[in-house]
């Protein structure tokens, strides 16, 4: 078998484009409620990030037909890696598409955009417009706070396979969910120095199950259910206040005016050292999802965005071969 090329070295997660079908909604939802700042808008779309972030987004919300995923995004280390990047997926067979300068996302150098092994939009860029430093623009911050987009959590009806596709791009794992047989049911892994960049839920897909954005502190999060409660649509609240087992983050789960999910997220760990040690949970550990025992609503494990493909149509999706919600744990009430 040939050997395939040097993959491309990823930096982080770096933005998510969103379709929205109604994008004034949006705009409320992810800049008035939510804080995050207008970078760049045009006539069909918003370019937003948070305070802590220099390069030009971390979100971009496109008007669409339908609401859905039209790409990942990660950025990488050096301008060759994008040409890495291309030879690689090549290699694998995957959909590749080069996407010069001023031909895609605004703000954006040469990109690549590929349908990778696990069925996803994916982009990798290293050239991205800089922005003005908010970090201490106090004065601009509202809403949720939000600092950065921290990481995605993608649906895929096959862990391994999404555990061995990252591993081989040099992602590192923080911690697992594992069955008694050492089933692999769900990891959470890396490139920055965090519990991830990305992490994957067992079920039906490719679809994207979630977007998680930081914020500094616990009382933002709370703040966030506060400010969501106060003006009569805490029906965008699906699930928490709450803590994580798993990364040890204080969380909140919202949906927004299309159903796309975002996780409010702070209080997780570094995980840089060269010797860190995945941590495995057990399936039957009520505490995995919610450090609390808290029940995982049905909603949470069943449902999530649509991706599409290169060329605008949604993804097939197929059925997951372990679903983790069909085993009977006290605190999901699921199974």
């Amino acid at each position: 078998m040939t050997p395939l090329p040097r993959p491309p070295d990823v930096v982080r997660s770096a933005y998510a484009q969103l379709v929205v079908t109604d994008l004034p909604k949006a705009r409320w939802f992810w800049v008035d409620m939510l804080g995050f700042h207008v970078q760049y808008e045009a006539a069909d779309s918003l370019y937003l990030r948070g305070t802590d972030e220099l390069t030009h987004h971390s979100l971009v919300l496109r008007q669409g037909g339908i609401a859905a995923l039209d790409h990942i995004s990660y950025r990488l280390r050096a301008p060759e890696d994008v040409d890495r990047a291309e030879d690689y997926f090549r290699a694998l067979g995957c959909p590749v598409l080069r996407v010069p300068r001023g031909e895609g996302t605004h703000g954006v150098g040469d990109a690549v955009r590929v349908v990778d092994p696990l069925g996803f939009p994916v982009e990798f860029f290293h050239e991205i417009d800089r922005a003005e430093r908010l970090i201490q623009r106090y004065d601009l911050r509202r809403g949720a706070e939000i600092a950065r987009l921290d990481h995605f959590n993608i649906c895929t009806p096959d862990i391994p396979a999404a555990y061995a596709h990252y591993k081989a791009l040099g992602f590192g794992c923080s911690e697992t969910i594992e069955g008694d047989e050492h089933e692999l049911y769900a990891a959470w892994m890396y490139r920055k120095q965090t519990v991830h960049d990305v992490a994957f839920t067992g079920g039906a897909g490719p679809r994207l199950h979630h977007l998680g954005v930081a914020t500094h502190e616990s009382h933002q999060v709370l703040r966030t259910a506060d400010l969501f409660g106060s003006v009569r649509k805490e029906h965008h609240i699906e699930r928490g206040p709450g803590r994580h087992g798993v990364s040890n983050a204080f969380y909140l789960y919202l949906r927004d005016p299309d159903g796309h999910r975002v996780e409010i997220y702070t209080s997780d760990y570094y995980t840089g050292d060269p010797d860190h040690e995945t941590y495995r949970w057990n399936v039957h550990d009520d505490r995995r999802r919610d450090f609390w025992g808290n029940a995982v609503i049905e909603s949470w494990y069943k449902e999530a965005t649509p991706v599409l493909g290169l060329d605008g149509n949604s993804q097939p999706v197929t059925d997951t071969i372990l679903d983790e919600s069909a085993v009977q744990v006290g605190a999901d009430g699921l199974g």
